[in-house]
């Protein structure tokens, strides 16, 4: 079974000042966080702006990562949809690009029932065997909750292999783990909660803070996993005002913005996301200032 590791990155996509993709800034930022304790990419997901993205667009970034971190991470393609037939489109594209895996959202604003959304995921399944799929739900933006029993259910498909949960519950992480096997990954989709859902079965996170602290987040997960868990709970609060900073205002505007910081030509966010207030480009200063101060002691 396919094995996506611990720290997934929900890669941003940039941009030029024009608001075409910088396809040579994307090659340098997955080689950079490739060597830099993310295991997996995740591409063109709410991170990376799928929205406002085209299917060309995405299908061309997918190539570009995909040659850039060969032999260095996994990558795995944004294919969902809320429409079944493009979502299969998508997927099927994306097999033939020989992806590692892709990521399935919830469909979004016609919110299927459970039944609607088992038949829908199933059906993306059935028509790419070979590639393996990642849940993803997320119904603060999706409108929709699918429900542990429809994720057991879905994990029973053989390349159905892993979700994304990002519903923010832990009682949800634990029910999933509960009636699924072993062997089905539970990803944490907020970085704050990453510590916590590892203690009720979960395999890491899909994660936007590891643009900055990838390998801190490896450090954490593998403490954890060492059972060495004041070590990981040392590291999860360490990072904690960077994970709430990341939020204060929508993602991905403040990952950019700390980017941006560091010197990451990665431009703005398309619209009808926009440039970040300046007290949250403030706050995100402060907090990369702390960190630093911390790695340097």
């Amino acid at each position: 079974m396919v094995k996506f590791g611990r720290v997934l990155t929900a890669m941003i996509t940039p941009f030029k000042e024009d608001g075409s993709v910088n396809y040579a800034v994307a090659e340098q930022l997955a080689i950079h966080l490739a060597d830099r304790g993310t295991d997996s990419l995740v591409l063109c997901g709410t991170t990376g702006e799928s929205p406002t993205m085209s299917w060309d667009e995405e299908y061309q970034l997918f190539q570009v990562v995909q040659k850039a971190v060969a032999g260095k991470a996994l990558v795995l393609a944004g294919a969902g949809s809320n429409s079944t037939s493009e979502a299969i489109e998508a997927t099927q594209k994306a097999a033939k690009l020989g992806l590692d895996g892709c990521l399935q959202v919830v469909p979004y604003y016609n919110k299927p029932p459970q039944e609607g959304l088992y038949n829908h995921f199933r059906a993306i399944a059935q028509s790419t065997p070979e590639l393996p799929i990642m849940l993803y739900n997320i119904p603060g933006r999706t409108g929709q909750n699918m429900l542990p029993e429809t994720v057991a259910r879905l994990a029973e498909i053989p390349n159905i292999v892993a979700v994304k949960e990002a519903s923010g519950n832990l009682d949800q992480a634990s029910q999933i783990r509960c009636l699924t096997s072993p062997e089905f990954a539970i990803y944490s989709g907020d970085d704050s909660l990453t510590l916590p859902m590892l203690a009720v079965g979960g395999s890491g996170v899909v994660s936007v803070a590891s643009h900055l602290v990838g390998e801190q987040l490896q450090q954490m997960i593998k403490a954890f996993e060492a059972g060495q868990v004041q070590v990981a709970t040392q590291i999860h609060l360490q990072l904690f005002d960077l994970f709430k900073a990341l939020f204060l205002t929508t993602n991905p505007i403040p990952v950019k913005a700390a980017l941006n910081l560091q010197g990451w030509d990665v431009g703005s966010t398309r619209g009808p996301l926009c440039a970040p207030p300046v007290e949250v480009t403030q706050k995100l200063k402060d907090v990369l200032s702390q960190l630093a101060a911390v790695s340097a002691s």
